[in-house]
């Protein structure tokens, strides 16, 4: 198959005449709530992609999360990442699973970084199709040279970022789940680093009750070898099995306990936690690739 914009070019076009364009992200404006037009056409899309035989494994695990999030603890979903694709996958995956699948869909609310609102339009209309607050990552605050812009970028970075977690404060107290990608960037084959957890991470984990984490096996949008551009619009659909792998409900006061007591007198115990994380996710993953194909 071919790049995503060239199979699913109609598609993109009619995603284009019902977004928002929310494209400049401001204090007042970084929670954005799920576009239901341009959602249904995203799901089309990524229902022709998956295999049918795709699954999520443990769903018992996602009851308890669901049942922790109505007593009123505060829940939070890391996730491997390895395209534009996973959250789509996850939510469409997740309503056709049964009533549980279709309530954590609703109340789901991903950590997204500016860039998939501001860098291209089309990007910003897919990525409106899902409920999220935005956020201005340190990455993007760390790429830029020019000291007068990083002086004001800094300035505005710190106004969004408070504002962000105002927003998930607030939407965690009505209920809502976060789902945040520890790794902060889709995983790039040849680049490890890529796979590397965000030490920021570990403020989510802090601030959060309980935990799960779910590890992807499948893609169904690559990034092309040897591609210079880390756009999505470049990447290749393919059909694939997918299958999602759920944890164990995490205490998140005793996760980050535990990643301590392994690593004593670590110099960083926020990217000690976050490591801790990459080392599950990716015991996962191996587990749940043997017999997948």
């Amino acid at each position: 198959m071919g790049t995503i914009v060239e199979e699913y070019k109609d598609m993109f076009q009619d995603l284009l005449s019902k977004s928002r364009k929310q494209t400049t992200i401001t204090p007042e404006n970084v929670f954005q709530e799920s576009n239901k037009d341009t959602l249904a056409l995203i799901e089309k899309m990524v229902k022709d992609l998956l295999l049918p035989n795709s699954e999520i494994r443990h769903q018992e695990n996602l009851k308890e999360l669901l049942e922790r999030v109505k007593e009123g603890q505060k829940a939070l979903i890391l996730m491997e990442h390895y395209s534009n694709l996973d959250l789509p996958q996850l939510v469409l995956m997740l309503k056709e699973s049964g009533e549980t699948g279709k309530e954590i869909a609703d109340r789901l609310v991903a950590i997204a970084g500016m860039k998939l609102n501001e860098d291209d339009p089309v990007v910003c209309a897919f990525a409106e199709s899902y409920s999220r607050v935005v956020i201005y990552p340190s990455r993007s605050l760390a790429s830029i040279t020019d000291p007068e812009q990083h002086k004001e970028e800094e300035a505005r970075s710190r106004k969004i970022n408070l504002a962000s977690m105002r927003a998930f404060d607030t939407l965690r107290k009505e209920g809502k789940i976060f789902l945040v990608f520890p790794s902060g960037t889709r995983y790039r084959p040849g680049h490890p680093e890529t796979k590397r957890g965000v030490r920021e991470i570990d403020s989510y984990i802090r601030l959060s009750d309980v935990m799960v984490l779910i590890s992807v096996n499948g893609n169904c949008l690559r990034i092309p070898e040897n591609s210079s551009s880390q756009g999505m619009l470049g990447d290749i659909v393919a059909k694939d099995r997918i299958v999602l792998d759920v944890s164990p409900v995490y205490s998140c006061h005793g996760f980050r306990e535990e990643a301590q007591e392994k690593n004593p007198g670590a110099e960083d115990p926020k990217q000690v936690s976050v490591d801790h994380v990459m080392n599950l996710l990716a015991e996962m993953h191996e587990t749940n690739e043997k017999g997948r194909i």
